[in-house]
């Protein structure tokens, strides 16, 4: 039997070097649908899901998930930037599973349970370090129908992370895909484990061939950027625009919400969701992925039918880009005054 390695003390971290890795901290959240209803749940210490093996999350991808983040300030207060939009999200993916909703008010009070429990892993401001939270949620049981499951489980568990792309807030290329991440009317709009595990196999072919990862098309036509690997699109015209795709298919992102709202009200530039053809990326003068993960990964060129397409640099952050991360970021870490509603304090 294999035993994953507990987490080191957090006085022996290195903050300022952390990868995107998991890491078993002391404490996770775990709930349990039964009978028609979600017990409590609590905090445990066990990091082994116990199942049966005719869980359906196994066999017939009943499973979904969020991504957050626990940020802790200048004043060493630790906070969360728009945790409700988690839960309303997972809340939908649920529907399109038919699994049952965790309670969107009980999903934030559970996450603010596992960052107190796990406090002393809120890397220190001024690290660039986070704690990432991943609730999850399977079907489980002895089923082997093909329908939905007769249990499930909630947890949640947290670990703390530097930078999702290694080099960090500096471009890199992307390279167009054959592959299709979505079908049309599917679960592309679901954050859903299914639409990442067919993801795994053209992000390493674009890895080995050079590139930071891939940027998927529309699945009808393959004539319109939708994602860009596991992350929102954007782009940045020449005429102060900033523009996002628009589709059935594309996980609607929190940052990319964010983003749309700050490009409008701090920056002043026109916010638009909308078609963004592959064949006309000379109209942006840049570019980037966004997403929890990443915040904002700039993209310096796409590949398309073997010809680069460079935006502002392949080494330099454009000065757009750069504003709305600092200002992203800035309202995540408490240097930047939040909209209402944006950000909720934990105690600890």
């Amino acid at each position: 039997m294999v035993f994953l390695a507990k987490a080191p003390k957090a006085s022996e971290i290195d903050w300022s070097n952390l990868g995107f890795n998991y890491m078993d901290l002391p404490y996770r959240f775990l709930a349990h649908w039964k009978d028609g209803k979600w017990d409590d749940g609590e905090l445990t210490e066990d990091a082994t899901l116990h199942i049966s093996e005719g869980s359906t999350g196994l066999h017939y991808g009943q499973a979904d998930f969020e991504g957050l983040k626990a940020y802790r300030t200048k004043n060493n207060d630790i906070q969360l930037f728009r945790p409700d939009q988690n839960a309303a999200r997972m809340h939908k993916s649920c529907e399109r599973l038919l699994m049952p909703a965790f309670p969107e008010d009980k999903f934030v009070e559970a996450v603010k349970s596992v960052v107190k429990a796990n406090a002393d892993y809120v890397p220190p401001y001024g690290t660039g370090g986070t704690l990432y939270l991943r609730p999850l949620m399977i079907g489980v049981g002895g089923n082997i129908g093909v329908h939905p499951a007769q249990e499930y489980i909630f947890t949640i568990f947290a670990m703390p992370v530097g930078a999702y792309y290694k080099g960090g807030v500096t471009p890199t290329n992307f390279t167009t895909s054959y592959y299709d991440r979505a079908a049309p009317h599917g679960t592309g709009q679901s954050k859903v484990g299914g639409n990442y595990g067919g993801s795994l196999l053209p992000g390493d072919e674009a890895h080995k061939a050079g590139y930071s990862d891939v940027i998927y098309l529309d699945p009808a036509t393959h004539t319109k950027i939708e994602e860009a690997g596991s992350a929102n699109f954007f782009g940045v015209t020449k005429d102060n625009e900033f523009v996002t795709p628009k589709s059935d298919s594309i996980l609607p992102s929190i940052t990319k919400k964010s983003l749309l709202y700050l490009a409008e009200h701090n920056l002043g530039m026109k916010a638009i969701e909308g078609d963004v053809f592959i064949d006309k990326l000379d109209r942006f003068s840049e570019a980037g992925a966004m997403g929890t993960a990443a915040v904002i990964a700039p993209i310096g060129g796409i590949e398309y039918k073997d010809e680069l397409h460079v935006f502002y640099s392949e080494t330099e952050v454009g000065p757009v880009t750069q504003k709305l991360y600092d200002t992203l970021t800035g309202i995540q870490f408490g240097d930047v005054e939040a909209p209402e509603g944006w950000i909720q304090k934990v105690e600890y």
